[in-house]
């Protein structure tokens, strides 16, 4: 099984959200180990008991290793300003330079002194020799991929697909309300400017057997132009098969024709979206929702979850004859 817009592993602890995407495919139990490499050491992520005593070359237990990590951060900094005083906070200089800073440079393209504290919000560290890298209580993939699934649900009566054809605002008038999942700055004609995305490339490779061993190989060298290594067989380890295929994932700046991939939550940004936001308010007759529409990076669980509740809200609001909204979720 191959992922064409790069590997999804299905995670989450919402039986709601569980039960329908089992009522869609069925899920495969698939429990996803990461590994890292940086200057040409392998090691296991999320940073775990085993990665601290690798990396140090040391045996500590849970209660050593928490000591010894008090020993290596930056007390100095109280109230961190940016992703990096807030990485050297909790790990200190060494594990950050590993595992975090080349790779989040190639990932965003910026200095991580310009990204914002919050994306590290906790301590990214467990003292146990846990290397699953999700701590939800469902994990899994399909068994047929997500196309089966899609196809699933989208298989009703009450619902037309129509693909390859761009959207064109005179229709609006044509329909009662519309729920708008597509960019929120597209639909305003970007008047108040373009929100940026990351984008991602996919360079594939095809060989004979075994390339990594593993699913995911993240690269933390900065010298090293992508971000990881996927290799498709092991993500549907109840497949088998001769060959393989491996892709590189680069990141960059989404162009106008690229698929945007990640929000970039810098302060222009948020200027911007703020004015879409506002704008959005005072439309009638339509829904914004999704990631593209609510200029939100989302997992798979959470975008299920709040499409349905979305669903469930409308549904309400016109039993009960009540204006509908331009946005059912809360923005930060």
């Amino acid at each position: 099984m191959e992922h064409v817009y790069g590997p999804h592993i299905f995670h989450t602890s919402d039986e709601v959200v569980w039960e329908y995407i089992n009522k869609h495919g069925e899920m495969i139990p698939y429990v996803n180990r990461v590994k890292t490499t940086y200057q040409n050491q392998v090691y296991s992520l999320p940073i775990n008991l085993h990665t601290i005593n690798q990396f140090y070359q040391k045996a500590l237990n849970p209660e050593q290793a928490k000591t010894f990590l008090s020993t290596i951060t930056d007390k100095s900094i109280t109230d961190p300003k940016n992703f990096e005083e807030q990485a050297l906070k909790f790990i200190g200089k060494d594990l950050y330079e590993a595992f975090f800073k080349g790779y989040t440079v190639k990932q965003w393209g910026c200095d991580p002194k310009n990204l914002p504290a919050s994306i590290l919000k906790r301590l990214p560290v467990r003292f146990t020799y846990d290397d699953n890298y999700y701590s939800h209580k469902y994990q899994g993939m399909p068994k047929h991929g997500y196309t089966d699934i899609v196809r699933s649900i989208l298989d009703h009566k009450n619902i037309q697909v129509i693909t390859n054809k761009k959207y064109d605002h005179s229709e609006s008038k044509e329909y009662d309300h519309i729920i708008w999942t597509g960019k929120i700055d597209e639909w305003f004609g970007y008047c108040e400017g373009r929100l940026n995305y990351r984008t991602l490339d996919f360079i594939k490779h095809e060989t004979i057997g075994d390339y990594q061993g593993t699913a995911v190989m993240n690269y933390g060298d900065i010298a090293v132009p992508y971000t990881r290594i996927h290799e498709h067989k092991h993500f549907s380890p109840w497949e088998s098969h001769d060959k393989t295929i491996y892709i590189e994932e680069h990141s960059r700046v989404c162009e106008e024709n690229d698929i945007p991939y990640y929000p970039i939550h810098l302060e222009e940004e948020n200027k911007i979206l703020n004015k879409y936001l506002e704008l959005a308010q005072k439309e009638k007759y339509i829904t914004f929702a999704g990631r593209l529409g609510t200029y939100r990076y989302m997992d798979m669980d959470v975008s299920i979850k709040e499409a349905l509740m979305l669903a469930e809200n409308l549904v309400s609001d016109l039993i009960n004859q009540n204006e509908l909204k331009s946005f059912y979720h809360k923005h930060h």
